[in-house]
């Protein structure tokens, strides 16, 4: 009995993952093969496929957002996004080639919110009435994670960085700095703990 509810579960997975990826396939321009996981969402407030751009063998199953003022995402082949994890862009994320994202990350290029309180108060109230703003200024600064980097789950992802190639973003960290490559980060903030040898 154990066995045919296993497999019951795993086929119903596989057709929600079906049914889930010609959703977020609508809103993304995807070059060449791209699938979506069950948890995979797509929020592109802009309406605009070019803004969320994702290259071939790779899977997402997070939460991709661009906003209608602006927003860009971009994700290199054979890349893995775990569940939970959120991306959301107001300036422009860029992800290289065969990065690994872990479950529960958040990469956010902008504050979200304004920091002044009574702003931070007008926009709650736009969104909740009418919506997005189509202009706000949120300090908005790109971020790229360059090819063949590991960002490890729980991890966030903060304005402005830039992850270097090969390097690895321990668990939990909270990266407010660029990170070279071929490096180990942790912590709060992330510092770098080690290099990684390079053994080409």
């Amino acid at each position: 009995m154990g066995k045919i509810l296993f497999l019951v579960k795993r086929i119903w997975n596989k057709i929600l993952s079906v049914l889930n990826t010609c959703a977020c396939k609508s809103q993304i321009t995807a070059i060449g093969n791209v699938q979506f996981g069950p948890k995979a969402r797509v929020f592109n407030i802009r309406k605009d496929p070019s803004k969320i751009k994702i290259a071939a063998n790779t899977f997402v199953n997070a939460e991709l957002t661009v906003y209608k003022y602006g927003g860009d995402i971009n994700i290199g082949e054979y890349c893995f996004v775990g569940e939970g994890t959120r991306i959301w862009s107001a300036k422009k994320i860029t992800i290289g080639n065969r990065v690994l994202i872990s479950h529960n990350v958040s990469i956010h290029d902008c504050n979200d919110h304004p920091i002044d309180a009574k702003l931070r108060h007008e926009h709650y109230k736009t969104i909740m009435s009418t919506g997005h703003p189509d202009q706000i200024d949120l300090d908005e600064r790109e971020i790229t994670i360059e090819d063949d980097a590991w960002i490890g789950f729980g991890a966030i992802i903060l304005k402005g960085v830039t992850i270097g190639k090969g390097a690895v973003v321990a668990a939990g960290s909270v990266v407010t700095k660029n990170v070279s490559p071929n490096t180990i980060v942790a912590g709060n903030p992330a510092k770098m703990i080690k290099e990684i040898p390079n053994k080409a």
